[in-house]
């Protein structure tokens, strides 16, 4: 049965909305946190008891939910930009108005916030102020160069520190020092992705060139020039290395090292790459690139040990 008129607009209302929380992301960004939980953040626990852990799924959707929030905000201050940048995606997303997305950026942050709430009084904290950064980083932050960059490579990051503080927000400072290398591992780990998100987001300057100089946005290439954000690109890409070396020499990461492995080798295509790119189509399979990495990377975190998915089905099939 053909659908009428008033339920067409109704669902490309929906899609509409779904294109602008970037709902394609959200499964993506519950799933690393949960694998970050089970293999990085907390190790010594059972699988089991992480998926089980409510106050974990409260923070999981909570991150979730302000993440998609922040999208909204950020398509609402950038709907000039993006027609230019992004014609088709600006389009679509358009079918949805300013007041509806405004409405539910603030009944999404409600539920992020009694979420956080009902996990404990420090995660409702950590979660208003994760809110306030997002819409002040969208309102303000986001025009100006270096400093727009790096707060939107830290936002990214943040929510996995809401759960490192899940995780050892009572430990005592007697008992750091045994906690001592279990932190390096997880900080070398969050290095690495923030500068692979550092990354991405200068390519998205060179990518979106054209709107940022038509809406006044003080990028990095707008101000210092394309030849400067490809030097500081080149630099950062090298600097991974650096955690790198921590997770692989260092640390044991398990067969996580075959992905850093192959991570270097893409990154030297990329680069070479990225020195003779010049239109926006060449930068935007860069930032394909960069973004498969960042998925495949969620991935590979079960390489650091595969025998817990291993038991995992053999539970599942006595179950």
């Amino acid at each position: 049965m053909a659908l009428s008129r008033k339920r067409k607009l109704f669902l490309k209302k929906v899609i509409s909305l779904f294109s602008v929380i970037r709902g394609y992301n959200i499964p993506i960004i519950i799933l690393a946190q949960y694998l970050s939980a089970i293999f990085i953040l907390a190790p010594e626990k059972r699988a089991i008891a992480i998926l089980l852990d409510f106050n974990l799924f409260l923070l999981v959707f909570a991150s979730a939910i302000t993440i998609a929030s922040g999208y909204i905000i950020n398509n609402f201050y950038d709907s000039q930009k993006d027609l230019i940048n992004r014609p088709n995606k600006s389009m679509l997303d358009r079918l949805v108005s300013q007041a509806t997305k405004l409405k539910v950026y603030f009944t999404l942050n409600f539920i992020a916030a009694l979420l956080a709430l009902c996990a404990s009084w420090q995660a409702f904290l950590f979660f208003s102020a994760y809110i306030f950064l997002i819409w002040f980083y969208s309102h303000k932050i986001k025009k100006y160069p270096v400093v727009g960059n790096l707060t939107a490579a830290m936002m990214a990051i943040l929510p996995f520190f809401a759960l490192l503080l899940h995780y050892y927000n009572s430990i005592t400072f007697e008992e750091i020092e045994s906690y001592k290398g279990h932190f390096a591992v997880i900080f070398a780990h969050a290095c690495f992705l923030f500068l692979l998100l550092l990354i991405r987001e200068m390519i998205k300057d060179l990518e979106n060139l054209k709107g940022d100089l038509a809406n006044n946005y003080q990028t990095i290439p707008i101000r210092f020039g394309e030849q400067m954000s490809k030097k500081i690109i080149t630099i950062l890409t090298i600097a991974t290395i650096v955690p790198v070396y921590v997770l692989i020499d260092i640390y044991d990461v398990g067969y996580m090292d075959i992905y850093f492995y192959v991570c270097f080798i893409i990154l030297i295509f990329f680069l070479l790459y990225l020195w003779k790119s010049h239109q926006k189509a060449e930068y935007l399979l860069l930032h394909n690139v960069l973004k498969f990495l960042i998925v495949a990377g969620v991935f590979c975190i079960v390489l650091i040990n595969p025998s817990v998915l291993w038991n995992g089905r053999k539970l599942l099939l006595m179950m």
